[in-house]
């Protein structure tokens, strides 16, 4: 009867701490199952050559979620032009653990691996400012043939009379592992070509010692006095052809994009006629909501309400965005008054006559 007994009391003991352990159990999983209780995004910028990105892209991104989502944290990094590294900090951000991962890709066709690595992982991936390849929830970008077509007709504009079929131009484009850089192109061409003679072509890697040394061998091959427009794909190259052009002692037309404060100082001293603004606000704003919408499982749609297939060929909910043409005519209406940048900041010593000659001062 007393073994009996204490086989009982044994039993009973064993169920009450199986009974406790699985309650300890349940509360443990009931709190780590909030997935929400660590809401980090991941934020990856292709490069810190380009100012935009950390003066305009990573700071707005960041403000939008944080206003969308208090507790949410961002985990940033830079790829500084390389796309390995890049390949190495999206690993780092699934290692991180992250919900979502914004990417703006160095290298669309090469991170497509990444993507899918993060993918697996249940990591939600937003493409932003260029299409990544491979299985991305959503693109957040401006239609980039249309950046092209404003470029070229930005040019053509600035040609003048000179704009016909025998007028030599250069056109340096930006680099080939950005698929923007294919649109840019091809929106300029589809404007371009017929009208003048594109006399020299090149990629110019997004660099502006690299455009620097591509205008230079043009200006060898062709002759200075043939050139009639230069074509940058951005303003950072176009800063090096400034130069360049400069050094050779002519001042074609020339192109760009990206609204780069210093652009904008060219684009009134003369060295630069046009750029083209792509509002940065509304794309970062977007691209935010968007991963938020990612983070609670809501659907994207109500956001990137357009559709882009990507070079893997995957179809992927897009919000594309219309960009504007900026010469030295509308500075006031466009980037000023959007607040892109001061009066003061534009009109440095350097650049208070040419500010006063254009209305801005």
């Amino acid at each position: 009867m007393k073994a009996m007994t204490r086989r009982l009391i044994v039993g009973t003991a064993a169920v009450s701490l199986a009974l406790t352990t699985v309650a300890a159990c349940g509360k443990t999983h009931d709190k780590s199952s909030g997935g929400g209780k660590d809401k980090t995004i991941g934020l990856l910028l292709p490069d810190t050559t380009t100012t935009r990105y950390a003066k305009f892209d990573r700071p707005l991104i960041e403000a939008k979620i944080k206003e969308l989502c208090s507790d949410c944290k961002v985990s940033y990094d830079n790829a500084s032009a390389d796309p390995a590294k890049q390949a190495q900090q999206v690993s780092s951000m699934i290692a991180k653990g992250v919900k979502v991962l914004i990417l703006d890709a160095q290298d669309s066709v090469g991170i497509q691996s990444s993507v899918q690595a993060a993918v697996d992982k249940g990591i939600k991936v937003v493409a932003y400012d260029r299409l990544a390849q491979g299985p991305v929830s959503a693109y957040v970008s401006y239609d980039n043939e249309k950046v092209g077509e404003l470029q070229g007709q930005a040019l053509l504009d600035a040609m003048g009379p000179k704009a016909v079929p025998t007028s030599k131009i250069v056109m340096i484009d930006g680099d080939p592992a950005d698929p923007n850089a294919a649109a840019f192109k091809e929106g300029a061409h589809k404007i371009l070509d017929g009208k003048v003679n594109i006399a020299y072509e090149q990629s110019g890697l997004w660099k502006d010692t690299v455009a620097n040394q591509k205008v230079t061998a043009a200006i060898t091959q062709l002759g200075k006095a043939t050139i009639a427009g230069v074509y940058s794909a951005n303003d950072a190259m176009a800063g090096g052809i400034a130069t360049a052009l400069k050094g050779a002692g002519i001042n074609p037309p020339l192109t760009g994009q990206d609204a780069e404060l210093t652009a904008i100082q060219r684009i009134l001293a003369g060295t630069q006629t046009s750029t083209v603004y792509k509002a940065y606000k509304p794309e970062a704003d977007a691209t935010a909501q968007i991963a938020i919408d990612l983070l609670n499982g809501k659907d994207v749609k109500s956001v990137a309400d357009g559709a882009a297939k990507s070079g893997s060929g995957q179809d992927v909910p897009a919000k594309l965005l219309d960009a504007i043409s900026v010469t030295k005519e509308n500075i006031k209406d466009t980037v000023i008054k959007d607040g892109l940048y001061t009066t003061a900041q534009i009109c440095t010593a350097e650049f208070a006559q040419a500010c006063k000659d254009a209305g801005i001062q």
